[in-house]
């Protein structure tokens, strides 16, 4: 299940109040100040801290089974994305991405890929890390903008079907253009990294 993309961004408090304003719930903020990884998660908020020299590593945002994450950069960059998997297919979706040839991180908490697109691919096996993993609201459909073809076809080897609900355009950058998802609070918006997020009524139970 797709749940997640990561972006880094000059843009840090206004990405999030925008996510705020679409109903997602901050969990986390963890940031080095004073030389140390710190954590400014709520009840903070950012009247709290506003004035200190803090580099956010992430905050993350929640609602459903939606999950995403930012943190400070220079320029708005794009990291991964994200799938929701069951510790069996996490190995075949890591042998498969070795028979593309493509590089396999593992730790104790999550796995990346990383993809020939300049983009890696986050596997994550443990449920914490949405609110519900039975909610309806989710990213029904995302689009990446890449600068060469073959994206849907490497995703279905690495997949082994088409669930994985990323498409991707050419361009002349890679980023996050577009996301489709259900329960905004508004739609069509764009987030201040260029995101354009699209509602989709939410499919029945």
């Amino acid at each position: 299940m797709l749940f997640h993309y990561h972006i880094w961004t000059p843009h840090v408090e206004k990405t999030e109040q925008f996510y705020k304003d679409q109903g997602f719930r901050i969990s986390q903020r963890i940031g080095r100040y004073e030389g140390e990884f710190q954590e400014f998660s709520p009840p903070l908020t950012w009247d709290d801290f506003r004035d200190r020299n803090i580099l956010f590593r992430i905050i993350e945002a929640r609602k459903g089974t939606i999950n995403i994450t930012f943190g400070y950069g220079k320029r708005t960059m794009f990291d991964h994305i994200g799938f929701l998997v069951a510790p069996k297919e996490l190995e075949q979706v890591c042998e498969n991405a070795m028979k593309l040839s493509w590089k396999v991180q593992k730790n104790e908490r999550r796995t990346f890929i990383e993809t020939p697109y300049s983009f890696k691919i986050e596997l994550q096996t443990n449920t914490d890390v949405i609110d519900s993993l039975n909610s309806r609201i989710r990213i029904e459909d995302l689009t990446l903008e890449i600068q060469k073809a073959g994206l849907e076809s490497d995703l279905l080897s690495l997949f082994g079907s088409y669930k994985h609900r990323v498409h991707s355009e050419i361009g002349n950058v890679v980023t996050v253009k577009k996301v489709v998802m259900n329960n905004l609070a508004s739609s069509p918006v764009v987030d201040p990294n260029g995101v354009k997020i699209i509602h989709k009524e939410a499919p029945s139970l």
